[in-house]
Formats: C-alpha cells, sequence, structure tokens
C-alpha cells in the first residue's frame, strides 16, 4: 500500500497479477471461456500469469497443450468457430511465427471471407520483448508486424 494523492492509500499490483485477475474474470463470466497453451495448467503459464487458475477452474477450462504452436492456435480457431471463447497462450512471441499461417491466413481473415459468417472470437495472448536474458529465440519484439496484419470487418449485408 502507497499513500496518494489527498491522503487515500491505494494499492499496488503488478502487471502479472492484473492479467492473472482478468483471466479470472473472463474465466467466472462466461463458461465458454477456457485457457490453453503450453504450461499454463500446472507451471502457472509465461512468467507465472496462470498460476492456481488450473485449482480454481480446472482442467477442461485451463488446458495444457503439446509444443505444437500451430496446432493449439488452430484448434483455438476452431474452438471459436464452434462457440467457445478460447485464449490462447503462446510463450513467447517468437514462437508465434510456427503459428503465423494459422493466425494470419485463418484466424484474421475468416470472418472476412465467409461474408461475416464465420466470426473467429479468439484471443491469442503471448509475451514479447528483451525480458529476461532469455536467449536468442525469446528477445523479438513483433507487436508492430502484428498490428499490420488486417482483420477485416465484417461486411455489410445486402438488402433486396
Amino acid at each position: 500500500m502507497t499513500v496518494g494523492a489527498g491522503g487515500t492509500q491505494e494499492a499496488k499490483t503488478t502487471y502479472r497479477e492484473a492479467m492473472r485477475e482478468a483471466l479470472r474474470e473472463a474465466l467466472r463470466s462466461d463458461d465458454r471461456v477456457f485457457l490453453m497453451g503450453e504450461n499454463v495448467g500446472r507451471y502457472g503459464g509465461c512468467l507465472g500469469v496462470s498460476l492456481g487458475l488450473l485449482e480454481e477452474f480446472g482442467p477442461e477450462r485451463i488446458r495444457d497443450t503439446p509444443l505444437s504452436e500451430s496446432a493449439f492456435v488452430g484448434a483455438g480457431i476452431g474452438a471459436a468457430l464452434a462457440g467457445m471463447r478460447p485464449i490462447v497462450e503462446i510463450m513467447t512471441v517468437n514462437f508465434s511465427l510456427l503459428a503465423l499461417d494459422q493466425i494470419l491466413n485463418n484466424a484474421a481473415t475468416l470472418l472476412h471471407m465467409s461474408g461475416g459468417q464465420l466470426p473467429v472470437p479468439i484471443v491469442i495472448r503471448m509475451t514479447t520483448g528483451a525480458g529476461r536474458q532469455l536467449a536468442a529465440q525469446h528477445p523479438h519484439s513483433l507487436e508492430g508486424w502484428y498490428a499490420h496484419i488486417p482483420r477485416h470487418p465484417c461486411p455489410r449485408p445486402r438488402h433486396p
């Protein structure tokens, strides 16, 4: 706790804690929401963001996946198309390149390519940046690149 302007006490929280609480809130508010990714369950996900969620929500909603980014991002897209609300965690932005076809050519374009019939309500979460000296395959900052992947709006229906 710190003392803020006007003598009020302010609680400080870390980015990790805020992310965990946002995940918890999403999982509590909608039974269709689930988290999937490498080590998101027992290990607690990248940087420990999902610690405790497996115990709280169980293995049906907190799903550890094999080390195959293209496969589990594709599974998340399929789940979204089937009405679920997946949150897919990729351990680092570098590994997202292994799922680039799924992200770029499926998740980002299916709504437009289907004439608005196939929305893909998915969240793909990943860490980015130099971080903590985690070797050559971890430090990229590709958020600017991802910002330039168009996600086309739903075409307006034509009325006779």
